[in-house]
């Protein structure tokens, strides 16, 4: 299994959005990132878990967990005039921009926000793609131990109040 961190601003598409779907399911399509849609494509499977993040808000951090719940597939929109995420030299035949579907398993006790995260920058989060500076990818590898140190903050911050 691999662990990833996948951005969204919630004002767009947030975790509320994404638990309120038929089946907590939805699929993560408008990415327009090569290095975000060789991830999604070539190593993301089913089952793989999800840090949900929130970007662009007043908080942004880490609010919930999904699951990879579809292989990669072609992104649709990319062939459709009238969607968002249009790409006119996209072609079906040769699809440039993939998607997996996400599903819904559940929110954090609280936000584990951007700078708690960064407070790590040096120890235990050393090497995480969403603590270096300039860092915009939507879609991010997380380690294992990664992964437990995150959720281990939020029972952390619980355990101390």
């Amino acid at each position: 299994m691999n662990y990833w961190l996948m951005k969204s601003e919630p004002d767009a598409f947030g975790l509320d959005d994404l638990a309120a779907r038929p089946d907590g399911t939805e699929p993560w399509d408008g990415v327009r990132n090569y290095q975000a849609r060789n991830m999604m494509r070539d190593d993301m499977r089913p089952g793989d878990q999800i840090l949900f993040y929130h970007s662009n808000c007043a908080v942004p951090g880490v609010v919930g967990i999904a699951e990879v719940a579809s292989e990669a597939y072609p992104d649709s929109t990319a062939f459709d005039p009238e969607a968002k995420y249009f790409d006119p030299k996209s072609d079906p035949e040769k699809p440039r921009w993939y998607l997996v579907e996400v599903r819904y398993v559940r929110h954090l006790s609280r936000t584990i926000s951007l700078a708690e995260l960064k407070a790590h920058a040096d120890g235990a989060l050393a090497g995480f793609p969403l603590v270096r500076n300039g860092n915009r990818l939507s879609v991010m590898p997380v380690t294992p131990e990664q992964w437990e140190f995150i959720l281990g903050l939020e029972s952390e911050a619980e355990a101390g109040s």
